[in-house]
């Protein structure tokens, strides 16, 4: 295993105390970035580094097998390390800015931005507005303009075991039952996948009316949001620009419990466990948000982090990569991530058997390293 330095990157826009809890962690005003030298001692040419809105990559389990095949793995975190509830892409993108410079600066000729899960929509909306920044705003005001950040691009992209985006996936995920907003119990059956008279297995022409229940779910909340941000102007002057956000039930995709739906070798069930339960509990995405955080990260509506959009003038290499037995991110997402890329110089990877994060998979590791650094190789 290689040694693993701590990297701090200075945040290029200070973060606020409507963005970061930790008084301390806002005095740092830092990134932190872990990295793994294929070299100790001296730079390689091509750094890779690894990303999400808001898990601890720190400790990322790739970094190691990355660095052996020639290159520096990096992880890096963005200012809202471990806390979503109120975190904007927006912002993400100037904190991806602030680590690419970094290193640049330090002397590296390429940087490779590899988005895992929910960084796969992330990266493709950074290179983006990178190349062409349009963004002047968080969706309804407030956040960055990124037409007046500086935003180096990245040299190649990768999006391992991602999904389309936040949005995208919440959309998919949402309980349509849910009547009342504020009442997680008070459910119509007839669009309840936990309902045993709605199956698994599912019947094609109520699936597609689940399918139509959820965006219609999404739409409601997102009325909802921009609703309460234009009381809460009225009612306190403007001085106060966000309001808590919780959305109840937000796990329920049929195909955790119906293989026959998008099928791979994935088993039945959630990355947080029986279906039912990862329905209610609070650490599933989206459950505990803000006004604008909804409206930044999971509406379908009003999100700029739609990857396969964002992709649609991307010009550098885009490699997909995806795991044939993911739980969370399926095989239709890395098509459509796939499809999206308008050049040929792609490439679509599946790892047989693969798992979301390869938990307990050292030897697909291995598998996936071979192919991400290989292909880098190439096109580099």
């Amino acid at each position: 295993m290689g040694e693993r330095e701590l990297l701090t990157v200075p945040i290029g826009t200070a973060a606020v105390a409507s963005e970061v809890y930790s008084g301390v962690a806002r005095m740092a005003g830092v990134l932190w970035c872990s990295r793994v030298r294929a070299n100790p001692g001296r730079l390689a040419d091509v750094a890779v580094v690894v990303l999400h809105p808001s898990s601890n990559f720190l400790g990322h389990y790739a970094l190691d097998a990355w660095a052996a095949r020639g290159v520096d793995a990096v992880a890096m975190t963005t200012r809202y390390l471990g806390n979503d509830s109120v975190l904007l892409l927006e912002n993400c993108v100037l904190d991806i800015a602030s680590v690419v410079a970094h290193l640049r600066g330090e002397g590296y000729r390429r940087v490779v931005l590899v988005g895992n899960s929910g960084g796969g929509g992330l990266v493709a909306l950074y290179q983006e507005q990178a190349r062409n920044p349009t963004i002047t705003s968080s969706p309804y005001g407030g956040g960055p303009d990124l037409t007046k950040a500086y935003l180096p691009p990245a040299d190649a992209l990768v999006m391992l075991m991602a999904h389309p985006g936040r949005a995208n996936l919440l959309v998919e995920w949402l309980d349509p039952a849910v009547r009342d907003e504020d009442d997680p119990f008070d459910r119509d059956a007839e669009l309840d996948m936990f309902d045993p008279r709605n199956g698994p297995p599912y019947d094609a022409d109520w699936l597609a009316r689940y399918r139509r229940a959820q965006r219609d779910r999404n739409e409601r909340i997102t009325d909802r949001v921009v609703a309460r941000l234009e009381l809460l102007a009225e009612q306190t002057g403007g001085r106060v620009t966000d309001l808590p956000l919780t959305v109840h039930a937000t796990c329920a995709d049929p195909r955790n419990t119906d293989l026959s739906i998008d099928p791979s070798d994935r088993a039945r069930g959630t990355l947080w466990g029986e279906p039912h339960t990862a329905n209610l509990q609070p650490t599933t995405l989206g459950h505990l948000t803000s006004l604008r955080s909804w409206l930044s990260q999971w509406s379908i509506r009003t999100s700029n982090g739609d990857g396969p959009a964002r992709l649609a003038t991307v010009d550098v290499p885009v490699h997909v990569i995806y795991g044939t037995a993911d739980q969370a991110c399926f095989p239709s997402h890395a098509r459509q991530l796939y499809d999206a890329v308008p050049h040929e110089n792609k490439a679509l990877t599946p790892v047989e058997g693969g798992r979301h994060y390869l938990n307990g998979q050292p030897e697909l590791t291995e598998i996936m390293a071979d192919a991400l650094i290989g292909w880098t190789e190439k096109v580099l």
